[in-house]
């Protein structure tokens, strides 16, 4: 069968029918079993004790191969630091900046300046277009209550 990985990277693991998911996870990755998540079909294996066969793995079959970083990590590596989040620094992956995330900060600026002459400056504003500013006003409102 093949492993593959969320990185694009096979390799070829040679299994037997009779072997189980458990074999097959510390075969191939021994010392990490609990960390290892195979994927079938779309499918998670959770069962060990299953067989290959059972599952109706046949040859060249993929599965998809994803190491978690699980709570079960033993005392011994949880007291090593880890390398690679002291080079990375903060995480800004949460906060991406684009022109979507402006929208709503940018449409409300826009409102608040239009309710503001609209306030001090009344005899711009006829009837429609105030009906219309408080129709905008409350749309707005609903898309922003509903988004957040």
């Amino acid at each position: 069968i093949r492993l593959k990985f969320f990185n694009d990277t096979e390799e070829v693991a040679e299994v037997r029918p009779e072997d189980t998911v458990g074999v097959l996870k510390s075969k191939y990755f021994p010392g990490q079993e609990s960390q290892m998540k195979f994927i079938y079909r779309g499918q998670l294996l959770q069962d060990q004790g299953r067989t290959l066969r059972s599952l109706h793995i046949t040859d060249n079959c993929v599965i998809h191969c994803h190491r978690s970083r699980s709570a079960t990590v033993t005392a011994a590596t949880a007291a090593l630091p880890d390398p690679s989040a002291a080079a990375t620094g903060p995480d800004t992956s949460s906060l991406p900046l684009g022109a979507g995330n402006l929208m709503v900060p940018a449409v409300m600026v826009v409102l608040a300046v239009v309710w503001y002459f609209r306030i001090n400056y009344r005899q711009l504003f006829t009837a429609p277009a105030t009906v219309s500013l408080i129709g905008v006003t409350v749309l707005f409102s609903f898309l922003v209550f509903g988004m957040y």
